[in-house]
């Protein structure tokens, strides 16, 4: 490996490039017309236009994608997250021309994308899952009779894809009809296949997620959990590691039980296997695996030393993973808050336009991840993330208030942030005391209104 396509934009490219650089590898950047004067087209060696602003003229164009890499000379690409990393036709097409992809093999990211057979392989060796359909759901009888067996909340689901789209909470089953029709029609929108199928919805229950690494020759590791409890409308906010609710008995249950799966499917490179946990039984299920390096992996990368994406470059490259499990050691605790711009306010609606000012804080233990400085314009055809602020220190309150300091010296102008919401977050006592779970940010906006003022 010596020149690698990021396929990719925005912050997780530029931290794709400083891994490779960090590696000794040459980068080629591509972009839309819309991100010529991006960050990461000018730290890359070189950077080349893909197409129009829609991603689907671009970003998701696998045809120019492999033409451009191979034109490039890359011998390899890294998708990031999100847009094509969890596509099994992009890898295949990678592979066939003799382009490395760093990530799972197609056969993993097919088994874990499809979210009905990825329940199937979970039960299939004794890891928990969700009481829900049995497979896919074609109609709304079939879903009014799922329903009825497993009882409502009922949660539905796109079979094909996750971050949210094609979800819908139902309550009682005389309003299946309009979740039903909805959640079909974003699926498919989102993911070009509206199939769905249905769980039984969990109140209050946090999200746990497992992060694994594995090489090609068997060898699996988990580095322990990251809590992601802190949603809207199933988007996560907030993410810490440790979880506050996960006792190292707990941990290791669930980390064995992310191994389990990464074995069952030939698993290779970095990924993430999603449960949801019921804290007062200790009780967990298997939701979803994520076939990618995540959004948040830095909490655990501040948590463990173990750089991911340097990680993930060495295990396409073939070289073993060189640590086992019992070298995995995490210390203190880290937070990260996902700076957007969006306006809490305005039940965190976009915000494109021109940062007029960019100063993020300094000092021990912050870390930010961005691809945005004064003069940047945010447009409106991409996800809204600014920055990434994540902290670590000893322990949790340490960190807590850490943060809180990095927030507070966070000084951004020209479009809206979710800086403030992110304080009044820090300052909840539901939070300070560990007590949030999935529905918690939503609930208490409903309630009191204390974050959305």
């Amino acid at each position: 490996m010596k020149r690698v396509l990021i396929a990719n934009r925005g912050e997780i490219a530029v931290r794709v490039i400083r891994a490779c650089r960090q590696l000794g590898l040459e980068t080629v950047a591509v972009f839309s017309t819309a991100d010529r004067e991006a960050a990461h087209t000018r730290l890359a060696d070189r950077a080349i236009c893909i197409g129009p602003p829609p991603a689907a003229g671009s970003y998701l164009n696998i045809p120019a994608l492999v033409t451009t890499a191979l034109g490039s000379g890359c011998d390899a690409v890294h998708p990031g997250y999100g847009f094509l990393a969890e596509n099994a036709g992009f890898a295949e097409k990678c592979e066939e021309h003799g382009l490395c992809f760093v990530g799972p093999p197609p056969s993993a990211i097919q088994a874990m994308g499809d979210k009905v057979r990825a329940r199937e392989l979970a039960a299939k060796i004794g890891v928990s899952v969700v009481p829900g359909s049995d497979g896919p759901i074609a109609t709304l009888a079939e879903t009014a009779s799922v329903g009825r067996r497993i009882g409502y909340p009922l949660l539905l689901k796109a079979a094909a894809g996750g971050g949210g789209r094609g979800m819908r909470v139902v309550r009682t089953e005389s309003a299946l009809a309009d979740a039903f029709v909805g959640a079909q029609a974003e699926a498919g929108a989102a993911f070009g296949d509206p199939t769905l199928y249905a769980e039984r919805f969990l109140e209050r229950v946090r999200h746990v997620e497992i992060q694994v690494l594995a090489d090609a020759e068997g060898a699996a590791v988990h580095l322990g959990e990251r809590d992601c409890s802190l949603q809207r409308r199933h988007q996560k906010l907030l993410e810490e590691a440790p979880s506050p609710a996960v006792t190292p008995a707990l941990r290791a249950s669930m980390g064995d039980a992310a191994l389990a799966l990464v074995r069952q499917i030939g698993y290779r490179n970095a990924g993430t296997v999603e449960f949801v946990l019921e804290p007062a039984s200790g009780r967990f299920y298997f939701i979803e695996m994520n076939t990618r390096i995540q959004v948040e992996h830095p909490v655990t990368e501040m948590l463990t030393g173990i750089d991911l994406v340097t990680t993930q470059l060495r295990i396409a490259a073939g070289k073993p993973l060189g640590f086992g499990q019992a070298d995995v050691v995490m210390r203190g605790h880290a937070i990260e808050c996902r700076i957007n711009a969006e306006d809490p306010t305005l039940d965190f609606r976009p915000g494109p336009g021109l940062i007029t000012r960019w100063q993020p804080p300094l000092g021990e233990g912050i870390r930010i991840d961005t691809h945005v400085a004064a003069g940047t314009t945010v447009t409106p055809f991409y996800d809204s993330l600014l920055a990434k602020v994540v902290v670590a220190d000893g322990d949790r309150p340490a960190a807590i208030a850490r943060m809180r300091r990095a927030l507070a010296d966070f000084d951004v102008q020209g479009v809206p942030t979710t800086i403030a919401f992110h304080r009044r977050v820090l300052e909840h006592p539901d939070f300070v005391a560990g007590r949030v779970h999935t529905r918690w940010a939503e609930e208490d906006r409903q309630t009191s209104g204390a974050l959305r003022e």
